[in-house]
């Protein structure tokens, strides 16, 4: 089992152990870590479903990330991540949610959001969401998902287990 794999497994037990399912809200990762919890055999009984929301509009329009926070903030940004996670625990049955939003590559960094730049939201049912930062290498776009695919899984897992 790859360490990505063995992740999402460990994931999804500590979601079993739990008994809550699971949700994910993705920009930057266009869906990669839905997949890669759904590759996992038996998954469906902790898993209930994944937003793509790679445009502002689908932010808004599944998550109700408001206007006001993408005209105000951006869409990589520690309040966006804050409002998707929130939005995918409101809009799903999961007692937790994973959400990532960032800046992939190779184009559309800045000064200010560089490529590499992912904010990662978590909501878990009956507690305020969280946000965290990470800027990862430019080592090009599958690493930067990889890497986002990674930090997000284990961010729930710590969340689960702590």
């Amino acid at each position: 089992m790859t360490e990505l794999a063995d992740l999402a497994d460990r994931f999804l037990k500590a979601c079993a152990a739990k008994k809550i399912l699971s949700a994910t809200a993705e920009s930057c990762t266009g869906g990669l870590i839905i997949a890669t919890l759904t590759d996992i055999p038996g998954s469906s009984s902790m898993v209930d479903r994944g937003f793509v929301t790679y445009s502002n509009e689908a932010k808004m329009e599944m998550l109700g990330v408001a206007k006001a926070t993408l005209d105000a903030h951006g869409a990589v940004s520690r309040q966006t991540a804050l409002e998707m996670a929130a939005g995918a625990l409101k809009n799903s049955r999961a007692g937790i949610t994973l959400a990532v939003t960032g800046i992939a590559g190779p184009d559309g960094g800045s000064i200010e959001k560089p490529v590499g730049l992912v904010w990662f939201g978590l909501a878990l049912a009956g507690q305020d969401p969280v946000a965290e930062k990470r800027i990862f290498d430019n080592n090009g776009r599958d690493y930067i998902r990889r890497q986002t695919v990674l930090t997000a899984l284990e961010m729930g897992l710590k969340a689960l287990e702590g």
